[in-house]
């Protein structure tokens, strides 16, 4: 019982603290600041004599959150190939019991949890850290040591340097930047997978006034080589994993529903929220005959929903290990202003954005860097406009002359080798 009140205690006295600093920009500059030092002292005495091993690499993705992206393109080409076996590979994730299976199937890999002390040893032994969002504040790599930033998208949202508005719930823009010019000086490459995209990681990064426009590797995503290698086998593994084979949903077409995350919505005691825009229970009244719907929520408020309700109908795939895998069983994707539909569109299949908030995402949220007239489908922006949409997508030719030039100019160095390239530039250049 004592327990259960001072565990009540010290949650409520962090979510008043978490609501003070969130609007007091003073008292939270104090406060990471502090974090911020606290934790690189304790990061150097704990890896106090470590010394850089040419031969060790450690992989990360969205902060231990899961095994996929580019980290994991990168990594599997490299550890499926013989003149590699020489190197080591440490993997790192918030719940690594779930990936244990990565040390018995290859056992120059260890996996350790996020935080803790075994990733701290290998962030100060490795020679290369591979990621794909930021490696935490408090770590910088020495001079021996070679970080990819691999990020995890060609962008429509403006980032950092770029933002025109004020910033979000949880940053000013000042301090927006603040976090970008950290990644920027730490990161030795930074992947692109187009001249577009380059461009605007040069800027958001602010990568010109700092000298460091050399460090794009422009060579494609690595992530999407499995959208072009892809074979019939692994469309049916898919779909019996996930129970949506044709026997299980009959003629029904499958429909990826991946919206973003909204910066503006964020409470102190849970975090990111995410509000529907769209009543699932009126799609099913229209279109439960026709589709299943795969649901797929940003990491960032994945935990929210419950959707018991819509059994048969909706399926979360919040948690499915690889986006890419929900690409290519897919009929059809529907997003708004998430970087999905970038690599989405090598499968040139239909894609149909719902963006039910447009004014106030590019007015006040983030804005984009491109023109909408570009994107390679059809924008819709009430519930009545999307039911009417869905069948019509599904019906009509996707890879129209509009489609063709998106692809060309968004994905033409995707081309199922991205991999081979990235590795072999990383190796001889560093």
């Amino acid at each position: 019982m004592a327990g259960s009140i001072k565990h009540t205690v010290k949650q409520w006295l962090k979510k008043g603290m978490y609501d003070f600093v969130k609007v007091c920009p003073p008292a939270r500059k104090l406060v990471r600041n502090m974090l911020f030092r606290y934790r690189g002292w304790v990061y150097r005495r704990a890896v106090r004599g470590v010394v850089t091993d040419p031969n060790l690499m450690v992989f990360c993705v969205f902060s231990g959150r899961g095994y996929s992206d580019s980290p994991r393109a990168l990594y599997e080409y490299m550890v499926n190939r013989e003149e590699y076996q020489n190197y080591r590979y440490v993997w790192v994730f918030q719940q690594p019991q779930r990936f244990r299976w990565l040390e018995e199937q290859f056992p120059n890999t260890s996996v350790v949890a996020w935080a803790g002390s075994a990733y701290q040893k290998a962030m100060a032994a490795a020679k290369y850290w591979i990621f794909n969002y930021r490696v935490s504040d408090h770590i910088w790599p020495r001079a021996d040591q070679v970080y990819l930033e691999c990020w995890h998208g060609t962008p429509l949202k403006r980032l950092g340097y770029d933002l025109e508005t004020n910033g979000n719930v949880m940053n000013s823009n000042s301090e927006i930047r603040q976090k970008y010019d950290l990644d920027a000086a730490k990161f030795r490459y930074i992947l692109s997978p187009s001249a577009f995209a380059t461009e605007k990681f040069t800027s958001a990064w602010n990568l010109k006034a700092i000298g460091k426009e050399s460090a794009v590797i422009q060579e494609g995503y690595p992530r999407n080589d499995f959208l072009l290698n892809h074979t019939e086998a692994d469309v049916e593994r898919v779909k019996k994993s996930l129970q949506i084979t044709p026997e299980a949903i009959g003629g029904r077409k499958v429909i990826l529903y991946a919206p973003t995350w909204r910066d503006n919505q964020h409470d102190s005691s849970t975090g990111y929220s995410y509000q529907l825009g769209v009543d699932f229970d009126r799609l099913r009244q229209a279109l439960g005959e026709d589709v299943i719907i795969l649901f797929r929520a940003h990491y960032l408020v994945a935990s929210q929903f419950d959707f018991a309700a819509y059994a048969g109908f909706v399926y979360d795939v919040s948690g499915w290990p690889d986006i890419n895998e929900l690409y290519i069983v897919a009929d059809l994707l529907i997003t708004d202003y998430s970087s999905v539909f970038f690599d989405y569109a090598n499968l040139k299949k239909p894609i149909l954005f719902y963006m039910y908030d447009l004014a106030a995402y590019r007015d006040d949220i983030r804005g984009f860097y491109l023109s909408l007239e570009e994107l390679p489908g059809p924008i819709v922006e009430t519930e009545a406009e999307l039911i009417a949409a869905i069948p019509e997508d599904l019906a009509r030719p996707a890879y129209d002359e509009k489609y063709q030039r998106f692809h060309q100019r968004f994905n033409h160095l995707d081309d199922g080798n991205a991999s081979e390239r990235v590795v072999k530039r990383l190796l001889e250049e560093s």
